[in-house]
């Protein structure tokens, strides 16, 4: 297979070939999936090919290019592509050529530390190859942001070689485009594909992993969701989104007690957009989705029992519990039953929690208004305006 591909870099390069990854090749997702979609939009003459491991070729939609990660075609692919966009990395190593254009997207907003600020953190620094992230980031031509604090971030975790800089495009993050552009009917159709009841008040539960705990012993939430329903009663649904560490089921309805019928496991869902769109709140806890769901300007709950533990062992950016405007993105739960309450009283919904939430909007979505992924399109494959 290297043979091969040694061989086929020496083919020209094909100028109408885009190679799209996400999340270690587990699917059609986030920023480059709807840079994707707007680029056979706005450029159709562009190819889109994207990078799928095995165990996830069915999660790419019917009629999507793709290629299996390590195979001829996929080798293939990697030499004579003229654009590759990612928003983490190609599987196997590459060699870029001259000619060739990497888009690297990233996946989220930096909450906790990343690339090289993981090296004061032994736990992190262990399972780090830190000449492989930089040799990495040497081959990156532009690096997409969706705020000044992640330009800022970027620039600094991930140093690029004096002999091939990249850009930054300050131009916000095209998966949350559509925060901006779903009609009410649109919203309408996916809580009914959900079964969901025009009436229901809908909470999205997504925490993300703990750096400090094997994801392998499968997920662990910091609270029960099953309890939850109970306590707020019949009038509210909660939809239960584990991290994609952790598979395709967040085991939800397994909690205390009966099941209520109103916990919705919805890890396995495609696309977590439509999920926040269907949610009136997201309770979460460190998870980059916070920023995303910001764009909605709907209230944030976070839910936090383990805040200290947490900044011990990987380390963050700023003090999300501050309760600072621009920190904290509204109302800060630390026990169940102050989760509970905050339902109860309306607090997660109050004057306070809306101002603390305008002002995370202003720090974290400034560039996001439904416009990104055309503006990054135009960008990168240099359509016109």
């Amino acid at each position: 297979m290297r043979a091969a591909y040694r061989t086929d870099r020496h083919r020209p390069l094909d100028p109408d070939l885009a190679l799209y990854g996400a999340y270690w090749n587990r699917g059609v997702a986030c920023n480059p999936a709807a840079i994707h979609a707007k680029a056979r939009e706005l450029a159709p003459h562009i190819k889109g090919v994207w990078v799928v491991s095995s165990r996830h070729r069915d999660r790419v939609p019917p009629g999507v290019p793709y290629v299996i990660e390590g195979s001829r075609p996929y080798w293939r692919a990697m030499a004579t592509a003229t654009y590759l966009v990612n928003n983490s990395s190609f599987p196997g190593g590459f060699t870029k050529r001259p000619g060739q254009r990497y888009l690297q997207t990233h996946h989220g907003t930096p909450l906790k530390t990343m690339g090289l600020d993981q090296r004061a953190y032994p736990a992190l620094a262990g399972r780090t190859d830190f000449a492989k992230l930089l040799a990495h980031v040497g081959q990156w031509d532009f690096s997409l942001s969706a705020n000044p604090h992640s330009t800022e971030v970027w620039g600094r975790v991930y140093p690029a070689p004096p002999s091939s800089p990249y850009e930054h495009l300050n131009l916000g993050y095209p998966r949350n485009d559509v925060y901006f552009t779903a009609t009410a009917e649109e919203i309408a159709k996916i809580r009914a594909e959900l079964g969901i009841r025009e009436d229901r008040t809908v909470l999205l539960y997504a925490p993300t992993h703990r750096d400090y705990r094997d994801y392998r012993e499968g997920f662990v939430p910091d609270l029960d969701p099953e309890r939850l329903a109970r306590e707020l009663g019949p009038d509210y649904v909660v939809l239960v989104r584990a991290h994609y560490f952790y598979g395709r089921s967040a085991g939800a309805g397994s909690g205390t007690g009966a099941p209520t019928g109103r916990v919705l496991d919805v890890t396995a869902h495609p696309r977590v957009e439509e999920l926040c769109l269907a949610a009136d709140a997201l309770v979460t806890d460190y998870s980059s989705l916070t920023f995303d769901y910001a764009c909605l300007d709907r209230p944030i709950v976070v839910h936090a029992p383990d805040w200290d533990t947490y900044r011990t062992a990987r380390g963050t950016y700023f003090d999300l519990l501050s309760g600072r405007p621009g920190d904290t993105p509204g109302t800060v739960t630390t026990t169940f039953e102050e989760l509970a309450e905050a339902f109860r009283t309306g607090e997660w919904r109050s004057p306070a929690s809306a101002a603390l939430r305008t002002a995370f909007r202003e720090r974290f979505c400034p560039y996001d208004d439904g416009r990104a992924a055309e503006r990054v399109v135009r960008r990168f494959f240099g359509t016109p305006h």
